[in-house]
C-alpha cells in the first residue's frame, strides 16, 4: 500500500477501492486501481459519475499519441466529466459534499505571464486530465482543485455537467471570433466539434449557419439541431472551387466567419475562399499540424485567421446555456455505457468507429 494516502486506506478496507480505466497500450485499456494523490486544503474529491468520450482520448487509444502528447507510461485516460462531491478540502468554502459539478479538466500554473493575464489555457505548465503524462478521469473518484469544480443547477444532469467541456470548445471560439446577431457563420465539419459550435453560434446569437461535410448522416444531424442550410462536399480538392460557390450561394449573403472543425488542406482552403473579405476564418480542428492552404490570397481580402486552443473561463456561461434552455446537448449523445471491463472496450471501439456514433458517454 505504499504511496497510498491515509484516507485511501480507509476506502481500501471498506473494499471501495478506487478503480480507472488505465490505457496500456494501443487499444489496450483496462480497469484497474487508481491510488489517489492526498486531499489538499483547496482540493475535493469527486465521485465521477458522467464522463464522455473525446476524439482526443480515441486518438491516445488507438495510437498512444495525439499531436505532440505521446503516452509513454501507462496512463488513466478521460476528461470530459461531472460527479458529486465526496469530500473537501479544509479551506474550501465554495462546495459541500453532495453538491453536483462539472469538472474543468486543466489545471494551469497560475504563475506564468500567460496565465496572470487570464490566458491560461496557453499555460505551458497545463495538468491536464487524460493528456500525458497526466491521468485522467474515467475513474470512481478524482481529486481535482475546487476553483475548477462547478456547482450545477438542478435542472442541469450530470451528463449535460459533462457536456460543457467539448461545448467550451465552440463557446471559446466563438467569443474569440466575436459571433454576434450580426454574424453569418458557415462551419465545416459536422463532427461533434461542429456540432457545439453550431449550437455555440445559435447561442451567441448567429442569424444564419450553414455546415457543410462530407457525411450525410452527420449533415442531417445538424439539420436536426437548427442549421439553416447542409452541404455536402467531397474529400478531392479539385472541387473547392465549385463548392465555394455552391456555399456562398446557400448563404445568400457574405460569410462573415467560417469555422474549421477539421484542419485538412481542403476544409481551410474552402473556408479561407468562402469568407467574405474582411472577414475570419477559425482554426478549431488540428487535423494535421502543417498544411498546404491559399494563404496569400486570403491575406490580400483582409482576411483574419483565428487559432484557439482548448477554452477558459467558459463554464460559467456553458452552465447558463444550459440551465435556460438557450442550448441543448442532449441530442448529441448518442451512446450510453457502464463502467465495467467489457462496456469500458465496447465504449472506446464504438466511438473509434464513429459513423452515427457523436457523443459516447459513461454513466459511471
Amino acid at each position: 500500500m505504499s504511496g497510498v494516502t491515509g484516507g485511501e486506506d480507509k476506502e481500501h478496507r471498506n473494499g471501495e477501492e478506487n478503480m480507472a480505466a488505465w490505457l496500456l497500450g494501443i487499444k489496450t485499456l483496462k480497469i484497474q486501481p487508481y491510488h489517489l494523490p492526498a486531499l489538499g486544503p483547496h482540493d475535493v474529491k469527486v465521485q465521477i459519475k458522467a464522463l464522455g468520450i473525446c476524439g482526443s482520448d480515441v486518438h491516445h487509444f488507438k495510437t498512444m499519441r495525439c499531436a505532440n502528447f505521446i503516452v509513454k507510461k501507462p496512463m488513466v485516460i478521460g476528461h470530459e466529466c461531472a460527479g458529486i462531491i465526496d469530500e473537501v478540502g479544509s479551506h474550501v468554502k465554495s462546495l459541500a459534499v453532495g453538491d453536483r459539478v462539472a469538472l474543468e479538466p486543466g489545471i494551469s500554473c497560475r504563475q506564468c505571464d500567460l496565465c496572470k493575464n487570464g490566458r491560461y489555457n496557453l499555460c505551458r505548465e497545463m495538468k491536464f486530465f487524460g493528456s500525458p503524462p497526466n491521468n485522467g478521469s474515467l475513474a470512481n473518484k478524482v481529486v481535482h482543485p475546487a476553483y475548477l469544480c462547478f456547482k450545477l443547477p438542478d435542472n442541469v444532469s450530470l451528463e449535460e455537467g459533462a457536456m460543457c467541456e467539448p461545448l467550451s470548445v465552440g463557446i471559446h471560439a466563438c467569443r474569440r471570433a466575436n459571433i454576434s446577431p450580426e454574424t453569418s457563420v458557415l462551419i465545416m465539419g459536422a463532427g461533434p466539434i461542429g456540432l457545439v459550435t453550431l449550437l455555440a453560434a445559435r447561442a451567441f446569437g448567429a442569424p444564419r449557419v450553414i455546415i457543410a461535410d462530407v457525411d450525410d448522416c452527420r449533415l442531417s444531424i445538424a439539420k436536426n439541431l437548427g442549421a439553416d442550410e447542409i452541404i455536402q462536399v467531397s474529400t478531392n480538392i479539385q472541387d473547392v472551387g465549385e463548392e465555394v460557390v455552391k456555399i456562398q450561394n446557400a448563404m445568400g449573403s457574405g460569410i462573415d466567419v467560417s469555422f474549421d472543425c477539421v484542419g485538412f488542406d481542403k476544409t481551410m482552403s474552402t473556408a479561407l475562399n468562402a469568407t467574405r473579405s474582411g472577414g475570419k476564418v477559425c482554426l478549431i480542428g488540428l487535423a494535421k499540424s502543417e498544411m498546404t492552404a491559399p494563404l496569400t490570397p486570403a491575406a490580400a481580402r483582409e482576411v483574419d485567421v483565428i487559432g484557439i486552443f482548448r477554452y477558459r473561463n467558459t463554464w460559467p456561461l456553458c452552465i447558463e446555456f444550459l440551465k435556460t434552455g438557450k442550448i441543448d446537448v442532449k441530442p448529441l449523445i448518442t451512446h450510453r455505457f457502464g463502467f465495467s471491463q467489457q462496456e469500458v472496450e465496447d465504449a472506446f471501439e464504438t466511438s473509434a468507429r464513429g459513423g452515427t456514433a457523436i457523443k459516447v458517454m459513461f454513466n459511471l
